[in-house]
């Protein structure tokens, strides 16, 4: 559906109505600003590696860092794309039963949906919390980030997998609230309202 097509018959832009908002609620809204303010890092991650270029092809003078910091910025903005999409709705579905059922048992899909959302959250924060422990701590249990191992050999690998937990963690905030709306009666909003507004 486009903004064409929800607009009345001889009707004008300023006459539309305002599409459905993509969000379910206020953190949602807030994990959606922070998702833009994350989108930027896959541009800090392309002008680093055009500088890269630069100074290994122009000056003969190639950098230690450029791949590691990219690895990184890239694997940040992937672990936060999970809650943005799960913010405004957004994630991979398949929707054959929901798009045949009424809009009473949509809501007992959202209810099961979003419960089985949470449960599926909550394990892999668990996971992932066992997996930073692991790359954050020595086996006597002290204080030890995990290292590359490369010449830089920085402690980007620890740096990921604390950004994946707390991507899952806020994914687990977010289901847990979702779940909270739907057992209240608020339905999911439908993406397919939702054309171009996230």
């Amino acid at each position: 559906m486009t903004r064409e097509s929800r607009r009345p018959e001889g009707g004008s832009a300023s006459d539309e109505v305002a599409p459905a908002d993509p969000v379910r609620n206020a953190f949602d809204r807030g994990v959606m600003a922070c998702g833009r303010l994350a989108a930027w890092l896959v541009f800090v991650a392309m002008v680093i590696s055009v500088f890269e270029v630069i100074m290994r092809y122009a000056f003969g003078s190639p950098t230690s860092w450029v791949h590691e910091s990219v690895v990184m910025l890239v694997a940040v903005s992937f672990a936060l794309g999970g809650p943005a999409a799960l913010a405004c709705n957004r994630h991979i579905r398949v929707r054959v039963l929901y798009d045949s059922v009424g809009p009473k048992a949509k809501l007992w899909l959202d209810r099961f949906n979003d419960l089985v959302t949470f449960l599926f959250c909550l394990g892999m924060t668990y996971a992932a919390t066992v997996m930073f422990w692991d790359a954050s701590h020595n086996p006597l249990g002290e204080w030890q980030l995990e290292r590359s191992g490369t010449a830089w050999n920085p402690p980007i690998p620890a740096l990921v997998k604390g950004m994946i937990l707390v991507a899952l963690a806020i994914m687990c905030v977010q289901a847990l609230l979702h779940l909270g709306q739907s057992l209240r009666g608020k339905p999911a909003p439908d993406p397919d309202d939702m054309e171009g507004t996230a």
